[in-house]
């Protein structure tokens, strides 16, 4: 069992040090995406489903490993691939590297977290097992609460693999969809003070407007529940 925990914790730490030994973060910058777009955009005409599988697995990666890029990809995938398949590639590859992620912080980390702090966790441990799903949707409702974070918290909770996915795969939805839709309006800047396009306010507008309705949300449900 040690071993294993070992050789994944090296691979993972190997894999992020050469992200960043290689400076591969310039390849997930917006200047960067602006100067390769009209590439990309061919390259997406010619083999759109290779360029699909490549930017699927490089997502997974990312979010798997917590690495920062996401975001900018999500833009991309508006970018190049619309709003309606952008959406789609992004909701499943965010989810899925969401979810190993998770695999990985709880296999790595969770007993040894439980076991040092027990007692602290013993109330959290409790309402997870209760309304653990809740809880997990509420936080993906609000991107005020870091992706990476909650996939690290929540592995040191008795939260189940399969009910972390399908409820983060829902809650994280409607985030998805307004970054993509975003992405669509980057698309077609010359410049970044193209960046105030009354399309693209309205993007971010709707973002920046989600928490509070993702609050009033999950309020009501929460005085449902307790009624």
């Amino acid at each position: 069992m040690l071993k294993k925990v070992v050789i994944l914790l090296a691979l993972v730490v190997g894999v992020t040090a050469a992200w960043f030994a290689f400076d591969l973060n310039q390849y997930f910058s917006f200047y960067y995406i602006q100067s390769q777009q009209a590439a990309w955009q061919q390259a997406v005409q010619d083999n759109p489903l290779l360029v699909s599988v490549i930017f699927f697995a490089v997502y997974v990666l990312v979010t798997a490993l917590s690495l920062p890029g996401a975001a900018v990809m999500t833009l991309a995938a508006g970018a190049l691939l619309g709003v309606v398949y952008g959406t789609v590639l992004v909701s499943f590859a965010s989810t899925i590297g969401a979810t190993l992620a998770f695999i990985i912080s709880r296999y790595l980390a969770r007993d040894w977290v439980q076991q040092r702090f027990a007692e602290q966790l013993g109330t959290i441990n409790k309402g997870i097992e209760e309304e653990g799903g809740f809880y997990l949707f509420s936080l993906r409702l609000i991107p005020a609460f870091p992706f990476f974070l909650i996939n690290i918290v929540m592995a040191l909770t008795p939260i189940k693999v399969w009910q972390f996915y399908w409820i983060s795969q829902l809650g994280m939805l409607a985030g998805t969809v307004v970054y993509v839709n975003a992405g669509t309006q980057l698309s077609q800047l010359e410049s970044m003070q193209g960046i105030l396009s009354l399309d693209l306010i309205l993007s971010f507008v709707a973002l920046g407007l989600l928490p509070l309705v993702a609050k009033k949300v999950v309020n009501g449900i929460r005085a449902r529940r307790t009624a």
